[in-house]
């Protein structure tokens, strides 16, 4: 079984991210993956949990304690962790790629921590940005910006090479380039 690890918000937000956050839990149910999310019952948690369930996927949460009110009810699994690190390091245990639906400082902390632990080859799983509504294309600027100044190349004295991350425009090229990594 694979599962796919998504960050993004736990808030109700505009119409066009709950509709590419939908279509992306039918096709991650579809294709037969399961979900490692941070186990909130809210936003866009709630929304890709949802769909997941309702296509037959199983539902990994990892939530905070903090969070743990707003942890949903049905989860296959629900871990409590003890602390954000600790729930990031989880997730990617548990994960065989891991998605950013759009989100706030929450979701850009545990992306890019994720990309951290790859450039320093700590795992090698597919990263992916699902840019809805070119929500992510500032940070893809940015982060160009790093590459192209030196600023992205492994601390461990390796350039890295261009599958670092993948920015996806819509959900079926994002299940895509997932399907196609995850071979």
């Amino acid at each position: 079984m694979k599962y796919i690890a998504v960050f993004c918000s736990a808030q109700n937000v505009d119409e066009k991210y709950v509709k590419a956050a939908t279509e992306f839990g039918e096709l991650l149910a579809k294709n037969k993956y399961h979900l490692v999310w941070g186990g909130t019952d809210e936003g866009l948690m709630k929304v890709i949990a949802d769909e997941v369930k309702n296509g037959g996927g199983k539902l990994h949460g990892v939530s905070h304690g903090v969070f743990q009110h707003l942890a949903r009810k049905d989860a296959d699994e629900m871990i409590i962790a003890k602390s954000l690190g600790e729930r990031k390091a989880a997730m990617l245990e548990r994960s065989n790629a891991i998605i950013a639906l759009v989100g706030g400082i929450g979701t850009l902390d545990e992306i890019t921590e994720i990309i951290e632990l790859k450039k320093t080859k700590h795992h090698n799983k597919p990263i992916i940005f699902l840019n809805t509504d070119n929500f992510y294309n500032g940070l893809k600027i940015q982060l160009q910006k790093m590459k192209d100044e030196g600023f992205l190349e492994s601390s461990l004295g390796h350039p890295l090479d261009e599958d670092l991350f993948y920015f996806a425009d819509t959900p079926n090229d994002a299940i895509e380039y997932i399907k196609k990594k995850l071979k």
